[in-house]
């Protein structure tokens, strides 16, 4: 019994450390086509260049001359943004009627805004901080001053995102009558993207 044993652990050395497989002793190696790499599908709606139009709806906080108030805004709004990869960049005109809002007795008819913007881009959301120059036309006169915040956007779609955005004004003598008035406006934003 041990002979046998002996016997086919010898043939089996004979035959090197290959597998027999059932039915071949065919040795030749089989050739494996490598796998194609993997590549990640691209993002979908992700890119944030090109023009844009949209619609705003929100509050003024206004400040000024001892006194201060609150109302609803509107607007329309324009611009064009160009998308880097990480972030974006872009520049913006907005329009947003008073309302009928009123300040100590002082209409404000409307807030025109020319800004700048610089955003991060998180695919379908872009966070950006803005500034620029603002101009306010009252019923007392107009003014030019400063205007920053910062905002948010999401596309919903390829062509339609909303958003929304905080921004502060700073007018000096507005109209020449020696008034200061300071201003923060909250707006929800619409924006149809080409």
């Amino acid at each position: 019994m041990k002979s046998s044993i002996f016997a086919v652990i010898a043939a089996t050395a004979s035959l090197g450390a290959a597998p027999v497989l059932a039915g071949s002793i065919d040795r030749t190696p089989v050739e494996v086509e490598p796998a194609a790499p993997v590549v990640p599908a691209a993002p979908v709606g992700v890119d944030w260049t090109g023009p844009y139009v949209g619609f705003s709806f929100g509050n003024m906080n206004a400040q000024g001359g001892g006194t201060s108030d609150n109302g609803g805004v509107y607007g329309v709004y324009g611009g064009y943004d160009y998308d880097f990869g990480d972030y974006v960049v872009g520049g913006e005109f907005e329009y947003q009627d008073g309302n009928g809002f009123s300040l100590g007795g002082v209409d404000v008819d409307n807030v025109m805004r020319l800004k700048g913007r610089v955003g991060a881009d998180f695919g379908r959301t872009l966070v950006y901080g803005t500034a620029g120059v603002a101009r306010i036309d009252s019923s007392l006169g107009d003014a030019t001053g400063p205007v920053g915040g910062v905002g948010l956007d999401y596309k919903v779609t390829d062509r339609f995102s909303i958003g929304g955005e905080a921004l502060a004004h700073s007018f000096d003598d507005v109209g020449g009558s020696g008034a200061d008035v300071d201003a923060q406006t909250y707006s929800l934003r619409a924006t149809f993207r080409f």
